[in-house]
Parts: structure tokens; sequence; C-alpha cells
């Protein structure tokens, strides 16, 4: 039994692992505001059978997820390095802070719901400064979170004693950028699932959840990353599909996830910047569906949107009108399109919640003229050349045409020139919704989550 308790829906999905099927998918309305338990009851209700499972296995997502504030010494350098160590753990990252904390800053973090703060600055034998200062001020707020130190080493027992001494929860780990532009965010991943574990998952209203499962649970967004890997790698006994990206769209956000090493495509090209994960997840939180269907609409743009109706052959359908369905769409988050008009606008909205989460997850090829002519400049990941985009969510399941929604990643409907998009692919869909499934049964049967993906995932 496979359970994803997520903001709006929970899904149940019970699997015979013997002949790598699924017997039984359920969903029921998520009641955290109310206890969670209510609706996964109902969703267990209509899984005959789950009692017998074998395994109990669960992620979640409700209640916002798994949400973090990250706090680094440079914006491009440990900042980054640390936003990236909060999104690999399957986390949202509210806000990111670079330099030394200001008195508004401390004042910023104590009014958003973080669960965690993650503290970076400082290369090992680095600035030191830095983290010291923000662990002082860290310290002297009114927080009660617990804080992750990721930072400088040689600043971790200054900082440690600080923070300790501010009455802080705190756990060490190793510096997510021990050296400049190198990556070393695993280490501060564990943690952070730890930290679920141990404590988020009170807080959420899960403990009873916990209560009817295996002792095994993680943000959903892990889990899904998890069934990306194993799907592009595969195991030694088991083929993978090769490099791919995944693009999960959502009520709130729209999650991108690329297993692909990324690595300059031409010769001549020069990678610049902070190192790639080859598992890379980048959140969107303003391209969402229905939390964030304005801000999705702020950012596609009036004209943008009105050209690309006319496009569709919709163009009698007045900016009143799709602005008065899209104001819906926020205000009713769990609605769902009904109508001609109703379905294209919300068809539009996908295709461009994918085009603009894929244009701030790709990398870009820069042009710079020298001395010597032109030379070439990579920031980010080259993903020109992949071959294969899986979708999922429900724009993309439950919609007649899945295609035309996740066309909005390739190179040839993104706007900007230097842009390293997909240039051509294959398209999948998540029809059964079992990413985050088979993310959960990888932990313990890989082989087989990976045959199921491969059967229930439906080329378009």
């Amino acid at each position: 039994m496979l359970i994803d308790i997520g903001s709006t829906f929970t899904k149940v999905s019970l699997i015979d692992t013997g002949n790598e099927e699924i017997i039984a998918h359920s969903r029921a309305n998520t009641t955290v505001k109310t206890d969670v338990n209510t609706g996964l009851r109902k969703a267990l209700a209509e899984a005959k059978g789950w009692e017998k499972a074998r395994y109990k296995l669960a992620c979640s997502s409700a209640a916002g997820g798994l949400k973090i504030i990250a706090i680094g010494l440079v914006p491009e350098m440990t900042a980054e390095a640390a936003r990236r160590a909060a999104l690999g753990a399957g986390s949202r990252v509210l806000k990111t802070y670079s330099y030394q904390l200001a008195d508004s800053d401390i004042e910023d973090i104590k009014g958003q719901d973080a669960d965690i703060i993650l503290l970076a600055g400082g290369t090992d034998g680095g600035n030191r400064d830095c983290i010291i200062h923000n662990a002082r001020k860290l310290a002297a707020a009114e927080l009660n979170r617990p804080v992750v130190v990721a930072g400088n080493r040689s600043a971790v027992d200054e900082v440690s004693a600080i923070l300790k001494e501010g009455g802080k929860e705190i756990y060490l780990t190793e510096n997510v950028m021990p050296e400049l532009e190198k990556l070393n965010i695993e280490p501060a991943r564990r943690v952070i699932r730890e930290i679920f574990l141990k404590r988020i998952i009170k807080a959420r209203g899960l403990t009873r959840v916990r209560e009817m499962i295996d002792d095994l649970i993680m943000p959903t967004p892990a889990a899904v990353m998890k069934a990306a890997k194993l799907l592009a790698d595969g195991t030694a006994n088991e083929a993978g599909l090769g490099e791919l990206m995944l693009v999960d769209i959502g009520g709130a956000t729209t999650d991108v996830h690329s297993a692909a090493s990324g690595e300059p495509g031409r010769t001549g090209v020069t990678w610049r910047g902070l190192e790639e994960p080859y598992i890379k997840r980048t959140v969107e939180g303003d391209l969402g569906m229905r939390y964030s269907a304005l801000s999705l609409y702020q950012a596609i743009g009036p004209d943008r949107f009105c050209k690309q109706l006319e496009k569709a052959g919709a163009g009698e359908i007045t900016q009143n009108d799709y602005e008065k369905i899209i104001g819906h769409f926020h205000k009713r988050v769990d609605s769902l399109a009904r109508g001609k008009e109703e379905l294209i606008v919300d068809k539009l909205l996908g295709r461009n919640a994918v085009r603009l989460a894929v244009a701030r997850h790709a990398g870009v090829l820069k042009t710079i003229n020298t001395p010597m002519g032109p030379a070439y400049i990579q920031e980010g990941k080259d993903l020109s050349q992949l071959k294969r985009i899986i979708g999922t969510g429900g724009i993309i399941v439950n919609n007649d045409h899945p295609r035309f929604i996740l066309e909005g990643a390739l190179y040839k409907n993104q706007e900007n020139p230097e842009l390293l998009a997909p240039l051509e692919a294959e398209f999948m869909v998540d029809s059964a919704y079992i990413m985050a499934a088979c993310g959960l049964l990888s932990e313990i049967e890989p082989e087989t989550s990976l045959r199921i993906m491969k059967r229930y995932l439906v080329k378009k």
C-alpha cells in the first residue's frame, strides 16, 4: 500500500508486486485543516484489502509540504548551495537570504511559516564572520524552529555554541559548499529528512497515519525525485530509460526534475558557476494551476495570453472572460475546468506553467566577446539534447491533449534564444499517478518499482 497525502488529494495505490501491477487506486480530499486521517480513511475505504499489504508506505506534501528558509553568504554560491540542498530534500524554499542578516531580515523570517532554517556560509577555511554573525542574529530571535548548520567547518563550533546558548534546536552537518563552486548537498538532505521524520510529521497531524504504516514517510517531492532517478538510471539488472525530465504541475507549484548531467553538449563551451547536481529539482511557487493561478497569469502577461488564445483558435474569448475564469480557479482551488472556455484557458495555463518552469530550470548559453573572438559560456544545465519528458499532475493526467501542454518545455516554444531547453523529445504521461508511489516502493523493491513505471507510463 502506497499513500501520497497531497495538499489537495490523498491518493492510495495498492500494488501487486508479484504481478507488478496496480490492483486498486483511490483518492479523497485531503482534510489537513481538520484531521488528515479523515480524508485518508475515505481513500482507504475504496482500496479494499489494504490491511493485508506486506508493506505500507507513505509520503506527504500536506499543509504546504516541508518549508525551509535558506541562509548563505554569496547569493550565487553558498546561499544557492543551501537552496539546492533544501530543494533536493523535497522541501519548498520560502526565501533565501545572503550576506549578514539585518534586523529587518529577522522580522521577515519570524513572519514566515518555515519548518526548518538551513544556515550555511563560507567554504571550509574561508569566510567565518558572516555565518557567526547570522548565528547570533538567529540565537537572539524568538524563533522556535530547528536550525541545520551546514557551513564553514572552521566556524561550526562557535556557531553551535551561539545557537545552543540561544536555546535553539540545532543539527550539525557537512558544509553544502566545502570548496568554491563544489556542491556537497547530500549530508544536509539526510539531516532534513531526519527532522521531517522526527518533528514535522507530528506538526502536520500525521502521527496517527504513521501508526498504520511501516516506519517510512518522506516529503512527496523526495519520493518523486527517487522515482525519476531510478527511471533514468535503472538498476544492475533492469535498464532505465536514460536521461529525462519530469514536470509535475500542481495547484500551488510546478516542480521540474531533471535526471541528466547537463554538461556542455558542444565543443568550445566553458561551464561557469555553481556545480550542477545530476538530479536537480526546481520549484516555482508562482506557477500553480489553482492557488497560484493569478501569479501564473501575471507571469504570462495579458497580451501574450491573448495571442495564445487566438493561435489556439479561441480568439472569441475576451480578456474579461478569461480573467474571470482564472479568478474563479484561484478562489475555488478544488474546481475542475468545465465547458469549452474553461477547458481552453486551463490548458493554456498548463502549457505556460511548463514553459516558464522549464525556462527557470534549464541553463543558458551566453556569447561573450574577447580579444580572441567570441567565446561561449554555459550557466546551468544543457538539456537541449534530452530526449524524454514525463508529465504528471491533474492538468496533464486528466487532459485530452497532454502533449500540447508538455510541448511548452521545448526550445521552439521558449522566448529566450540562449535557453538550453530540449530541442525535441518523446512525451510520456503518468496517467496512473504512480511516480510518488514508485518512489516509495523503490526504497524496498527498486526493480519492481522500475518495471511498474515502465509499464504504466503512457507515450503521447
